[in-house]
């Protein structure tokens, strides 16, 4: 049986909305594919936000420390220098030969750092204060030293980079 042209023309006209509300409508399995990527970003940035950058060759000491680290001018024993946020400062060798508790170099790099920020972000530096990260094979005289040498620079508030220890589950 032959179709009337009005039949034809509802024909097509059905066949050019159904070809539009599936260009309109969205692909729902893209769309949570995207969501599923955007919260493991987001777990997996909120996890590392609380951990040190620590280098490879610095074995940290264990401890039960139970305090957060906060973000403070870092000072890293290395194996032959001291660096202050990346800068190499001074030698390590001439530091223990040294008769002198305060490292000049050290106390310098200190007082610039807060020179660079201005006097109110100083104060809040020296509230923050130091972080010292060094292997756990450091010797005691340079760890004292450096310490002396932080308080000298009136940074108070001195932390020293540690892993944290398994708790035990006896």
């Amino acid at each position: 049986m032959k179709e009337s042209s009005r039949a034809k023309r509802m024909q097509r006209h059905h066949a050019r909305r159904a070809d539009k509300s599936a260009a309109q409508s969205l692909n729902m399995v893209s769309l949570m594919d995207i969501f599923t990527i955007l919260v493991f970003f987001l777990l997996v940035s909120a996890a590392n936000s609380d951990i040190l950058p620590t280098p490879k060759n610095i074995k940290l000491p264990l401890s039960t420390a139970e305090k957060l680290p906060k973000t403070n001018i870092v000072i890293i024993i290395g194996n032959n220098d001291i660096l202050i946020q990346g800068k190499k400062i001074a030698s390590i060798n001439r530091v223990i030969k040294s008769n002198q508790n305060v490292i000049m170099p050290l106390l310098d790099a200190l007082k610039e750092q807060l020179r660079n920020k201005g006097a109110d972000k100083a104060k809040k530096i020296m509230k923050k204060g130091v972080t010292i990260m060094g292997d756990k094979d450091v010797p005691y005289i340079l760890l004292k030293k450096i310490m002396i040498t932080s308080a000298a620079a009136n940074f108070s508030d001195i932390s020293l980079a540690v892993n944290k220890k398994a708790a035990d589950k006896t």
